[in-house]
């Protein structure tokens, strides 16, 4: 059974990263001494849960951290540092730092090195996260002993709930675009103004108008999602912005 070191210090180790075309070796220290850090591990790279979930909320999620006097999030995995640079790019995750933990150290050192030889990976890192005060694990996080990759406490949500029960979550907000949309323009323009972030999904780059008759049941653009609701165009999204519903949503 997988045992949490809350209380405890970090393992030491040292991180093999790369930066440009440089080797630069970081330790335990030189990532967690004076500073407040929230640590999530995985078994790999460009794997389906860590790609789809784990990275993309915890880098959404990064300003709310912020204001909260977390100083920096960290991914960590068993994969060698040109894989984690790689993958960082793939994801648009600039607000994470991704650490490679190739030969295991660090995740020994946690004792959740964990024997993935079944799917060919050899030794990865069973999922969990953790805050760290200084070197010092305040909350950890650690995934059931299932079969499987299970991925039920140490998303980037139960983490926000620790570090402040009474945080508001962003919006989610989607835009269907296309190029040259006047109205299109004035939505996100709107939604500058406002200081929400979205994802604009562009026409003929990103999906094609059967895809949003099929979503919408609409042929104008924008067309705006909000939490999984459907609002409409520009005219429907200022009003939105300019009625109570924003405030209770």
């Amino acid at each position: 059974m997988f045992k949490s070191i809350e209380g405890q210090s970090v393992p030491e180790a040292v991180f093999k990263t790369r930066r440009d075309h440089e080797w630069i070796d970081r330790t335990s220290a030189d990532v967690f001494a004076g500073k407040t850090v929230i640590v999530f591990s995985l078994p790999g790279a460009f794997t389906p849960t860590c790609s789809s979930s784990h990275v993309p909320r915890y880098n959404q999620l990064q300003p709310l951290f912020k204001q909260r006097g977390i100083d920096e999030i960290i991914c960590v995995s068993v994969n060698d540092a040109f894989v984690m640079n790689e993958w960082q790019r793939s994801q648009n995750a600039d607000r994470i730092t991704f650490l490679p933990d190739g030969n295991g150290e660090f995740t020994a050192g946690m004792g959740l090195l964990v024997g993935k030889e079944d799917l060919g990976f050899g030794k990865r890192s069973w999922r969990y996260s953790m805050l760290v005060r200084d070197g010092i694990v305040e909350k950890m996080f650690i995934e059931p002993e299932e079969p499987g990759d299970p991925f039920k406490v140490s998303d980037a949500d139960t983490m926000l709930a620790y570090v402040d029960p009474d945080a508001q979550r962003p919006y989610d907000i989607a835009i269907f675009s296309r190029p040259g949309c006047v109205y299109c323009a004035r939505a996100k323009g709107l939604l500058n103004d406002a200081g929400l972030e979205f994802e604009e999904l562009v026409l003929n780059r990103d999906y094609t108008d059967r895809t949003l008759r099929a979503v919408a049941d609409a042929s104008s653009y924008p067309q705006v999602f909000i939490d999984g609701r459907h609002v409409g165009g520009a005219d429907e999204l200022e009003r939105w912005l300019e009625s109570s519903e924003r405030a209770a949503a």
